[in-house]
């Protein structure tokens, strides 16, 4: 067992085990680390480790090529054989693939292939922890209540294939939700930061901005639902275009069952999305949001290819000074549609030449407009327009002629996020962000927050 117990030796094991026309083996080794509190102290914290290995084999036969995928946890030496076995035989199984192409190859082997995972443990906290003690005081003598959860995780990935591949790729991920909440518990703001290290996060500049939220919520006023002038921060913009990239598959599009699907046939690319210059885009080597740069794929489905394992990505824009420039697409995808060749990736980047904070925002902002911290339970109401539906959450406030007068009721929400960036009279500052619904799927993000001039509060919700 001990001679392969090193990821990439379980790779090269797996591939020399397999007796399919193409096999693809993907080890992902994981640790992670977390501190969770409540009521301004430490409650738990925890280190695991993990792996996962995931072999994909493929069959030729008459009427196509077949794949078989099969995945397992905590994978020994002696478990190899069997797993290799079992994706063999599911191959073997199945009907041809329609996402079928050859194995990439060609690509340069990782330099680090062959060297030890990454790994992340309690010592990520080292500087944050204290930090957030310090927090924790500030807050019991402010009459305040900190709630939350920090989680890294680093996840070292080895792909090698039969077609002479061999890939690593090492993604750290961050994040951190911090809560405030009054002692009677009636009023709660939320923050969140992405990170890769936790060098770049302050509690105490969290704290602040909580503490001043809460003195908002002193003052409660209700209001109906309507349509309101509507200052969505970065958070909640993220979480409404990661549901519109997730929703930009060219298939789809192409076949006339999305909101990028062109009336008559086709889909809207080249079309005008928004008269304001804003670019959505993806990039594996951005700043801060660093993913992996070639396709991860453990299994196949309508926007990604166990086929296209490999495959390098590189910088893409989706959407181009307002216009629409690229949907997603496999390999096979691309071939159906006529489009190029582009995968998803792991990050998204919103730049829409705005300059503003979106504190400068509040301060500009003239008559009376919502001021939204984050939105929740977003869920889809109609795919053709990309209708979406949710709630906002721990705090809608209310600004008048530059100034916060109080906290008002929240609201449930009808809106697309194609509608939205069509009518955004200003785009702010991009920023990296933690999206609040899809932390948990999608982190890596940098947004500026949007003016909508009439965002549609279509009910009135009485949570927090």
């Amino acid at each position: 067992m001990s001679r392969v117990s090193k990821p990439y030796e379980i790779v090269e094991r797996a591939l020399e085990l397999s007796t399919a026309d193409g096999c693809v083996v993907i080890a992902d080794e994981s640790s992670s680390a977390n501190l969770r509190w409540a009521g301004n102290a430490l409650t738990t914290n925890g280190v695991t480790r993990g792996r996962t290995l995931t072999v994909i084999a493929t069959v030729d036969g008459a009427e196509g090529t077949a794949s078989g995928v099969v995945s397992r946890s905590a994978v020994t030496a002696d478990d190899l054989e069997p797993l290799v076995r079992a994706a063999e035989a599911a191959a073997r199984g199945a009907g041809s693939s329609e996402d079928a192409r050859p194995l990439v190859s060609g690509v340069p082997v990782s330099a680090d292939f062959t060297e030890a995972p990454a790994e992340t443990g309690s010592g990520v906290f080292a500087d944050f922890a204290p930090a957030l003690g310090d927090a924790f005081a500030r807050a019991r003598s402010g009459g305040r209540e900190l709630y939350g959860f920090a989680h890294h995780q680093l996840t070292s990935t080895y792909l090698g294939t039969s077609a002479g591949l061999r890939l690593r790729h090492d993604q750290p991920n961050g994040t951190l939700e911090l809560n405030a909440k009054s002692p009677d518990r009636t009023r709660s703001a939320w923050a969140g930061r992405a990170t890769r290290d936790f060098k770049d996060v302050d509690p105490a500049a969290m704290d602040a901005e909580l503490a001043q939220r809460l003195g908002w919520a002193e003052r409660r006023i209700e209001l109906p639902a309507g349509r309101y002038e509507t200052l969505l921060p970065p958070t909640a913009v993220a979480d409404l275009l990661i549901y519109q990239y997730w929703s930009a598959g060219a298939r789809d599009a192409a076949e006339g069952r999305t909101v990028f699907s062109r009336p008559g046939g086709g889909t809207r690319i080249g079309e005008t999305l928004s008269e304001l210059p804003l670019t959505l885009r993806s990039d594996p080597h951005a700043p801060g949001l660093e993913s992996a740069p070639f396709v991860i794929a453990h299994a196949s489905g309508d926007d990604s290819s166990v086929f296209d394992n490999g495959l390098p990505l590189a910088p893409t824009d989706w959407i181009k000074d307002g216009r629409l420039e690229r949907l997603t697409t496999t390999r096979h995808s691309a071939g159906l549609t006529g489009l190029p060749v582009a995968p998803a990736m792991d990050n998204l980047v919103l730049d829409g030449g705005g300059e503003r904070s979106l504190e400068e925002m509040v301060a500009a902002t003239t008559g009376r407009a919502l001021l939204l911290t984050c939105l929740w339970y977003i869920r889809e109401v109609d795919p053709a327009t990309l209708l979406l539906t949710g709630l906002t959450r721990d705090g809608v406030y209310l600004v008048e002629d530059g100034e916060v007068l109080g906290e008002v009721n929240n609201f449930r929400f009808n809106e697309s996020p194609v509608g939205l960036l069509s009518r955004a009279s200003e785009a702010g500052r991009t920023e990296r962000t933690l999206p609040r619904e899809w932390g948990d799927y999608f982190t890596r993000a940098a947004m500026p927050a949007l003016r909508i001039p009439d965002f549609h509060m279509s009910s009135v919700s009485r949570g927090v």
